[in-house]
């Protein structure tokens, strides 16, 4: 087995599929870059040497081959981070669940679950990007494994990426091992994508045990919860989803919408209407990590995580 194969984390669990994904995420990523060089180009039937331009395009491509091979074999940020029990105070991961800000101001929090969607997320972003204000995106990580590209529009807009597992499971019927692969793969994507493992986790349906909180807590992350369900996963209705944002927002909400998972146009429309109101009103969306909720979270109750 060679490094390429594999990869080992710090409980001793290999790891085979997280740079396989990985280097899946960046062949799409390539391939969308060729596609949009190549419209700009022309195609192969604009003007110039189609020959010569198709070997300097073969020698880019094997250049960019080898810079994401390197990449690619470069050791993780958060993988070396020390062990749980050294990590600094304001580093560790929590296993207290934040439900809301704990703000005296109307400061909310919006979150979106379930993503990235190449349809909806997007138009999320554009959303947000309009009314300047900043976000949670609570990510599947096979989701962002097939669009990495999506990944670096969150982070580019300013906004938080948090771990909500790789494919969605109830974490509580799991073993040990296999919810700390959950939650490591997840994090090997956002930390490959943009630079910075996830700081915070959510778990799928809200459903945390003392098992996932430690595991999620070693990987330095604080489980983030939510006091505002929008229901958009109901679909029940734009105007709907809106009355309930609007009769149940509080300062100090997290708020819980979705931008992936299914059909979002009611979530994307609902979003437009509610979010203007919301900021006339007063409300200032902040990053839940910016907030003194997650400012003294030490990481008490941690367990051995080796059983």
């Amino acid at each position: 087995m060679t490094t390429s194969e594999s990869r080992t984390n710090r409980y001793g669990h290999t790891d085979r599929n997280t740079r396989r994904v990985f280097l899946g995420g960046l062949l799409i990523a390539g391939a969308c870059v060729a596609n949009r060089a190549h419209a700009v180009g022309g195609g192969p039937g604009s003007s110039g040497s189609s020959g010569a331009h198709g070997g300097a395009d073969a020698k880019g491509a094997a250049r960019q081959s080898l810079r994401s091979e390197r990449m690619a074999s470069r050791p993780q940020t958060y993988r070396l981070r020390p062990e749980a029990g050294r990590l600094h105070p304001q580093t560790r991961g929590s296993t207290s669940v934040a439900y809301t800000l704990g703000s005296e101001g109307r400061e909310i929090a919006l979150t979106f679950d379930d993503g990235p969607d190449p349809v909806y997320t997007p138009q999320v972003l554009e959303v947000l990007r309009r009314r300047r204000v900043q976000a949670t995106f609570c990510v599947i990580g096979r989701d962002a494994a097939a669009h990495t590209w999506l990944l670096n529009a969150i982070a580019d807009g300013g906004h938080e990426i948090a771990n909500h597992s790789w494919s969605h499971p109830l974490l509580t019927r799991m073993r040990t091992r296999e919810i700390h692969e959950q939650l490591a793969r997840t994090s090997d994507v956002v930390d490959e994508a943009v630079g910075t493992a996830p700081a915070l986790a959510r778990a799928p349906f809200g459903e945390w045990d003392r098992r996932a909180l430690e595991i999620s807590a070693s990987l330095g992350m604080s489980p983030l919860g939510w006091s505002v369900d929008t229901c958009d996963w109901e679909e029940p209705g734009t105007r709907k989803i809106t009355s309930t944002v609007m009769k149940s927002v509080r300062p100090g909400a997290i708020l819980l919408s979705h931008d992936g998972g299914g059909d979002r146009s009611q979530s994307v429309a609902a979003l437009r209407d509610y979010l203007p109101r919301l900021i006339d009103s007063g409300y200032v969306p902040v990053l839940p990590s910016s907030t003194d909720v997650f400012e003294e979270r030490t990481g008490e109750g941690w367990g051995d995580l080796a059983r």
